[in-house]
Parts: structure tokens; sequence; C-alpha cells
């Protein structure tokens, strides 16, 4: 009895090793990034650390090959300035068979959600996409609905909790109501998903509470307690997340539909960038969420499971730092893979660091400095500028990881990034006789002097027989759909570069797939039916 009792409880430790993740924990992949890791590294990186669930903001086609076979659940995503064009029937269908059915085989990929836009609604943005959003929404699920995949697949929108607010003279969560000035539109659009058995999409970030707000109560931002929480008809809101979610929920309640299925799209924690951006911060960040979600705790008014999507995977040293440098440093992983602090994504408290990306290949072990003989730095501001500009120096700012140079070195960090950001150039490692290459390590102490990857190695160059393939199906079929060309009976065998990833129905023809790394002609797609 006792063998069996060691036995069983033996395999039930090796299944919890083998989950790898919290239920329905996925990850937000981003990829606005001057050097990309290859797309079928990152996916190998998601396999390898138990994740299961991914949420992309496009539908790239080399994304979506390499999470083909992966069994990998996936959000693709519609970008805002695409929004006003889906209010076109046709071009909504045209989408959906671009970008959801063609990836529809065994073997393909397993699309779950069609984001539409994304925080389409932000008060930034002026009422940019106010008047394309439902519109676009209601085509997208119509076309998946049309195209018979409708049931499994449902087209929602990620919105930034600043769609819904409380008053400022009853700020609890029960008196949470979507935003007066579109109240209107976001009750229909609530009624649209509701109608359609789609989830409602909200982005939740605790750090944009602290962030330029230093009256916010900081522990309040974080899941290990306060002293004095916000109580609200008896229920105690101890945390930032609970009390914005449930907000949610009230507001749900108002139009009618306080049941409805809640997605957290996006929450995280920055690592760098801001003074309260740090590793430290995002380890206790994450070390409370994640048991949470494991032991499927809820909120007050929303106890139980709930589907999250952590932001982000990889840091992206491309996004617009508009609303504030943190932006380029979410991920969980740096900028090569390489995890930053440990954690445990099953939420059980085992924080080990994550299983880092392989085959990963970097430029050559070389950094860009302040020349210490250079006698004339009168324009050394100039050229510090000018290198922030063109690369990605967020690290310097206040509170940061790098704010503690001197000017010396402010100037070495901006010289560096840039010369990576251009590859190791020797041409842009000069700035005016200011600067000089090193093959010593010139990191000093948490700052990071980084060595870019090498993302030339990861791009797929055409043979000349695959160019010509493309430029012979362009002039062979004008006029076919954008996306869809017959190939020639001479060219049915792979050539160079080609890889046959599924076999049509109709008279058994291959479908070859061209990694899409370039953009050879206009109008040319890398997956060509057959």
């Amino acid at each position: 009895m006792v063998r069996r009792v060691w036995f069983f409880s033996w395999v039930l430790f090796v299944w919890l090793l083998g989950c790898g993740c919290v239920e329905g924990l996925g990850v937000n992949w981003g990829t606005m990034a001057s050097h990309k890791l290859p797309p079928k590294v990152v996916v190998q990186m998601l396999k390898d650390n138990g994740i299961q669930k991914v949420k992309l903001f496009d539908a790239d086609s080399s994304t979506m090959g390499a999470l083909a076979g992966s069994g990998i659940e996936v959000m693709v995503a519609i970008p805002n300035d695409q929004l006003a064009v889906m209010t076109d029937y046709d071009r909504a269908k045209a989408w959906v068979r671009r970008n959801i059915t063609r990836y529809n085989f065994n073997g393909g990929v397993t699309i779950k959600y069609v984001g539409v836009g994304n925080e389409p609604f932000l008060s930034s943005y002026n009422g940019s996409f106010l008047n394309v959003t439902l519109p676009a929404l209601q085509n997208i699920q119509n076309a998946l609905n049309e195209a018979g995949v409708g049931d499994t697949i449902k087209a929602t929108v990620p919105l930034n909790a600043d769609v819904y607010n409380s008053p400022e003279s009853n700020p609890v969560p029960s008196a949470g109501r979507f935003r007066a000035d579109i109240n209107e539109l976001m009750t229909q659009i609530v009624q649209f998903l509701n109608k359609n058995n789609a989830p409602f999409t909200i982005n939740i970030y605790p750090f944009l509470s602290l962030y330029g707000n230093d009256n916010f109560p900081f522990n309040y931002a974080f899941f290990d307690g306060v002293s004095d929480p916000i109580v609200d008809n008896g229920i105690s809101y101890t945390n930032v997340f609970d009390a914005n979610f449930d907000t949610l929920v009230s507001s749900l309640k108002a139009v009618g539909l306080g049941d409805m299925t809640i997605l957290v799209g996006e929450v995280g924690w920055p690592t760098d960038g801001d003074k309260n951006a740090n590793s430290n911060n995002a380890y206790r960040f994450y070390n409370g969420l994640l048991p949470r979600l494991a032991a499927n705790k809820g909120t007050p008014l929303r106890p139980g499971y709930i589907e999250v999507y952590l932001f982000g995977l990889i840091d992206e040293d491309a996004k617009s730092i508009a609303p504030g440098n943190f932006e380029r440093h979410w991920g969980i992983f740096k900028y090569d893979g390489q995890p930053k602090f440990a954690i445990d994504l099953s939420g059980q408290g085992q924080n080990t660091l994550l299983v880092p990306a392989k085959g990963v290949t970097y430029l050559p072990q070389k950094w860009c400095m302040l020349n210490p003989n250079a006698a004339d730095l009168s324009k050394l501001g100039d050229n510090i500028d000018y290198a922030c500009t063109f690369s990605d120096c967020t690290s310097l700012g206040y509170g940061s990881s790098c704010n503690g140079l001197d000017s010396k070195g402010n100037a070495s960090y901006a010289f560096n990034m840039f010369f990576q950001m251009k590859n190791q150039d020797e041409l842009s490692c000069f700035f005016q006789g200011l600067a000089m290459t090193t093959t010593q390590n010139i990191s000093q102490g948490n700052c990071n002097f980084m060595v870019q990857i090498d993302s030339s190695s990861s791009l797929w160059r055409p043979s000349l027989v695959a160019s010509s393939f493309v430029m012979e199906i362009m002039i062979l079929n004008p006029g076919v759909d954008d996306h869809q060309f017959l190939i020639p009976n001479s060219l049915l065998s792979p050539a160079p570069g080609f890889r046959v990833i599924a076999n049509f129905s109709e008279q058994d023809k291959p479908i070859y797939c061209i990694p899409n790394k370039h953009q050879y002609a206009k109008g040319v797609d890398p997956i060509f039916y057959v």
C-alpha cells in the first residue's frame, strides 16, 4: 500500500512538472524589435517553457508558419491601421481567407481568437477609431461564420482599461461604468460579443497606476496585502488588479451582461525605463499573480478561472516610447531570449529561471566606447543625442538600470547602442572622432552594454530559382486574387527554399511555403494555393 501511494505521488509530481503553465495562461508575442529572434526559435522557447497560448499583434506569415504544427493556441490580430479597410465585408472575407482559413488544416495553426484592433478607444487616439471598430468586428466575425470556423474562432476587441471608470464621487468597483463618451458604442460591442459567445478582452496594468503618480499607494500595485484596503459594500480590495477587474464586471452588469466571459489580454510588469520598473518589482508582481491564477482564485465579483495573457514575452527595442521609456522592457525574456528573473509559470512558487532561447547567434564580442584620447568634447552632447535618436537609450533614464553612469559612461552606452543597432558597422563607431571599438566588455554594475544578436543569420535568402518562381507566378496569373496563385505544373516539385507544408485535396497537389522575411514584389504572398 505504501509503495502504491509513493508511486502515485511520484506520477502526480511528474505530471505537475509537465503542466508547465497555469491553466489558461498565455503570453503576448510582440515583434517590434530591430533585431528579431527567428520565429522558430521563439516557438521552441514557448514549447520548452510549457507555454501553450500566445497572443499576436498581427498575422505575420513567418510567425504563423513557425506556429504551424506546434499545437500552441493563437490569437491573431488586425492592427488599428487596418480597421477602416475591414469595414468593407469583401475585404474582411479576404482577410479571413488569407490569415485564418489558410491555416485551418491538420498540422496547421490552432487559432482561437482574432483581436480586432488593439486598444482602439484610448483617449490619446482622439476618437480616430470610434467609427470603424464595431463594423470591423462585425465583419470579421461574420466572415469567420461564413467560412465555417465561427464556432471555434471568435473575434474580440482587446481594450485598455480606460474604457470604464468609477466616478470621482464614488471611486469603488461597484460604481464602475463604461466611459460616458463611448457608453453607447461599448454597449453595442458588448452585445455583439455576447451574441457570438466571444469574450470581452481587457488589458490591465497595475504598473501604470504607479507610473507618474507618486501618491498612489505602492503596495496596492502588488498582491501581498495592504494595511488600508478599499472597502466596497463589505468587500475589501487589497490590490488594484482585483479592483480594476471588478470595475469592469460592474460596467458589464450595468449594461445587462454581468456574467459575460472576460479575458485579460495583457498584464505584466516592465523591468527597466522607470524608477519602479525593475526585475525585483517584476518578480514580486508575478510571484503574486501566478499563484492566484493557479488557484483559480479570481476576484471578489468574479471568483474562479480567468484566462490571462502575460505582457510580454520578449523586450522590443523599436516600440514607441511615447507612453514612457518602460515600453521597451515588458518582456519576461531579454531581447535575445535570455530569462530576466526566476519565475514559476505553473504558479506553484517553485521559481527558477525559464528555459532560454536556443541556437541564438550573436555579433562578435565587440563594443563601441568613448575614445579616452578624444581631445575636443564640445560636440559630445550632439553625438550622444544622435546616437540615442537612432537606437535605444531608454536604460539611461531616471531610475533606470544605467542611470548611475557618469557622463563618459553615458556617451559610451549611447555609442554602443547605435553601433549594435547598425550591426557593428565600423563606420557607425566614429562620431566625429569621439568613439573607438574595443573587445573588452565595458558593462558597469547593473548596466549591461549589449552585444546584439546576428539577425542576418535568420534571414531567408531566396535562391535564383525561388525568386524567378515568384516572378513567374505574377506574370502568368495577372488579375488573380493577390494571395492565391496557380503554380505551373513544371514547378510542382519543391524548388530550393521551398517546403511542403500540407497536401491539398484537389488533384492532390502540395502547397509550398516560402518563409516571408522579405517582400519581393507587391502582392506576393508566401503561401501559394494549388
